[in-house]
């Protein structure tokens, strides 16, 4: 098979119901204010990130600083990938009922969007990937030129949620709202997301017992890493749809990207995830760091995990592309 058989088509025009089962668009007033909340959740961190990089220029990062913002990078970082991802969207393993919350509590406080909206269009993103409904594909309205890549690399990355395309929770994830565990977390996304930028700020005035230090605990912990976690989840819909290696059959241009797998606790292996949605290790190769596998790994050790899918070496061997097999893709693709 070669990597992608399918005619890329361009989407809908933007006033046109989508053809989608499960999509509809949302009206003028839904589109304003969610325009106006992207720009806000991705023009603030920006801020604060440049703000706390002239903080530290000649005075240097402070371990409280350092401490804080990698907690946090940490705590909400594995509640999407491990929580959001893999655990909720594609269901690679059974945790816990403690596990389950505590997990999605530290993916909502990503400030990614709800739980249930986000496991909705991730779930279509699969469906559709690459094609005509994926949410977030580089590959369908480029253009020509090194401009139409830069449009899709674009659109693909932060462009697509400016988008009044609506996913329906109730075809995509019907499971998620029949949890009542699951509901009353997506209910408290507001909170959470007040929280994930407050609570950073108090433990480095409670440490440090000054304003400053709740000032650049605030900086680092709040806006720097809500602003560098977004974009390296981000660069997972853009970078690795477009940019790596393909060793195995998928039918989308899924790509594995290794300098992006320590960042994004092996997201950025995202041809091995393609090719096996549901298995809870995405680093299935020799070599290849997969902090979120290890994780789920570690909790299936500690008895908060079960059923925990993994890939078989008969599975393996039935999607590897061949060297042959990859240069006449690309080569069809070209």
């Amino acid at each position: 098979m070669a990597v992608s058989e399918r005619v890329l088509t361009p989407p809908a025009p933007e006033m046109t119901e989508p053809s989608v089962p499960g999509v509809s668009m949302m009206d003028e007033k839904q589109a304003m204010l969610q325009r106006r909340l992207v720009l806000i959740f991705t023009v603030i961190p920006f801020a604060g990130f440049i703000f706390a990089i002239v903080t530290l220029w000649g005075t240097g990062l402070s371990m409280v600083d350092a401490s804080i913002a990698l907690a946090f990078y940490f705590f909400t970082g594995l509640g999407v990938t491990v929580g959001f991802h893999r655990l909720f969207t594609h269901q690679s393993f059974e945790a816990s009922r403690p596990l389950k919350v505590v997990l999605a509590v530290g993916g909502s406080m990503s400030v990614q969007g709800n739980i249930i909206g986000w496991v909705a269009t991730h779930r279509r993103h699969h469906a559709f990937s690459d094609q005509e409904g994926d949410p977030h594909s580089p590959h369908l309205d480029e253009g020509p030129g090194i401009k139409g890549v830069l449009r899709g690399l674009w659109h693909s990355h932060v462009g697509w949620m400016n988008s009044r395309e609506m996913t329906d929770a109730k075809r995509w994830a019907p499971d998620m709202l029949r949890d009542e565990d699951i509901v009353r977390v997506d209910k408290a996304f507001g909170w959470l997301t007040l929280a994930t930028f407050v609570l950073p700020a108090i433990l480095g005035l409670a440490i440090t017992r000054s304003l400053p230090g709740m000032v650049t605990a605030f900086l680092w912990g709040s806006l720097a890493r809500i602003f560098f976690l977004h974009h390296i989840t981000w660069s997972i819909n853009s970078i690795c749809h477009f940019y790596g290696k393909r060793p195995f059959s998928s039918s989308d241009f899924s790509t594995n990207n290794w300098p992006l797998a320590i960042l994004s606790f092996g997201e950025s292996w995202h041809n091995n995830h393609h090719a096996f949605p549901t298995s809870a290790v995405h680093g299935i190769g020799k070599g290849q760091f997969d902090m979120s596998g290890s994780m789920i790994r570690l909790f299936e050790k500690l008895k908060l995990a079960r059923s925990v899918k993994l890939v078989s070496a008969k599975q393996l061997a039935q999607k590897r592309l061949t060297e042959f097999r990859v240069k006449a893709a690309i080569e069809e693709k070209g």
